[in-house]
């Protein structure tokens, strides 16, 4: 009877056992297949659900917005805005004045008038009104802002910089964005919110869709001092980012298996 050496019995042992390797790795490869599959059928699910449910819960399109609560569109003089106002062939009540600290002009005949708050247009009738009461028949005013109050507003959400800026006379959502060096690659394009608090210290929101804007769809809004704009982050592409986050995980694990 022939007996093996330890040569021989290493030789089998080691066959033996590169036959289990290949074996063991063979069944996790199959096993990451099946797991690679499942993930991108969730995926394609997520995605196609997504798609047709349209937009999110809660979203508040642009239009409903402003039919619920309407954002103005002019101008508040606000402190520390320089007015020119004109008194049509009256030149002496005519004059540039600063709004105080208290939102208050002065002017010669009428004394102290409150413009914080008002419009030129509002201005303009207030004054009228007064200078009606005592001195001129149908008089004819008109307010021009020449220096705006530099204001602050807050962005917020998936920019790139979030934070608080100042803004100077007409602004726009667009141009707010901008001062925010853009959206990052998370923002949710058509979910952008303007919140803003009214004269009765109530709080109202709209919803714009930045896309529309730019394609001159929608007019782009007028950002007041205080807005608070806060850009939402996309439902699927942060799962997309979270899932190809996971893939490259599993891509790696099989391949240091």
């Amino acid at each position: 009877m022939r007996t093996l050496g330890p040569k021989a019995h290493r030789r089998g042992f080691g066959r033996r056992y590169n036959f289990r390797n290949n074996r063991l790795c063979e069944v996790r490869r199959v096993r990451f297949r099946i797991i690679l599959a499942g993930c991108l059928s969730v995926l394609a699910a997520m995605v196609g659900a997504a798609a047709a449910e349209g937009q999110p819960k809660g979203f508040v399109t642009p239009a409903a917005a402003r039919a619920g609560s309407a954002m103005p569109e002019e101008y508040k003089i606000g402190p520390h805005d320089l007015l020119e106002i004109t008194v049509f062939q009256v030149q002496e009540l005519s004059r540039t004045v600063r709004v105080n600290s208290q939102g208050l002009i002065s002017l010669p005949m009428i004394g102290a008038v409150q413009a914080g708050g008002l419009t030129a247009h509002e201005l303009e009738s207030a004054l009228a009104k007064k200078l009606s009461e005592n001195l001129l028949q149908d008089p004819q005013v008109s307010v021009f802002i020449k220096e705006f109050i530099s204001q602050r507003v807050v962005v917020e959400g998936s920019v790139l910089k979030p934070g608080v800026y100042p803004i100077t006379g007409r602004t726009t959502l667009l141009q707010v964005i901008a001062l925010a060096s853009g959206l990052d690659q998370m923002a949710e394009e058509n979910a952008v919110k303007i919140f803003r608090m009214t004269p009765g210290r109530a709080r109202e929101v709209a919803v714009f869709d930045l896309e529309a804007i730019r394609s001159g769809r929608v007019e782009d809004p007028l950002i007041k001092g205080d807005d608070l704009v806060v850009v939402e982050k996309s439902g699927s592409r942060v799962f997309i980012k979270g899932f190809t986050d996971t893939l490259r995980g599993f891509i790696g694990f099989g391949t240091l298996r």
